[in-house]
């Protein structure tokens, strides 16, 4: 199995093959994958590179990390799991929303502790 790199601060107009034609000379590519926006489509500037082997991989990270392309400067690193109970639904994390002496709901006595 391959190495996963993360690749980050993608031109917005980045494309998938784009991506993996910056990586291919440093080694099999097998995988490229920009994330994008499900609502627009549009890529969110960071994607996914998936190296045949540990080697390419280094060699890509060493060569690509801090490159400038279209004025920004990319930043490739090995990717990290994803966090245990990150689903990337609606709702996790966000605030408490109902009950309790939060902001947004809960005491409404009058008193601000903001």
């Amino acid at each position: 199995m391959g190495k996963k790199l993360f690749v980050g601060n993608l031109p917005y107009s980045a494309t998938n093959a784009e991506l993996n034609g910056w990586f291919a000379p440093f080694g099999t590519v097998e995988s490229a994958n920009l994330i994008t926006d499900r609502a627009t489509g549009r890529s969110k500037g960071f994607g996914f590179v998936e190296m045949a082997n540990d080697d390419e991989a280094q060699a890509a990270i060493d060569e690509l990390n801090g490159k400038e392309v279209e004025g920004r400067a990319l930043t490739v690193n090995e990717a990290r799991p994803k966090a245990p109970g990150r689903s990337g639904g609606f709702g996790g994390g966000r605030g408490n929303f109902r009950g309790g002496s939060s902001r947004f709901g809960g005491d409404r006595s009058g008193s601000s502790r903001y």
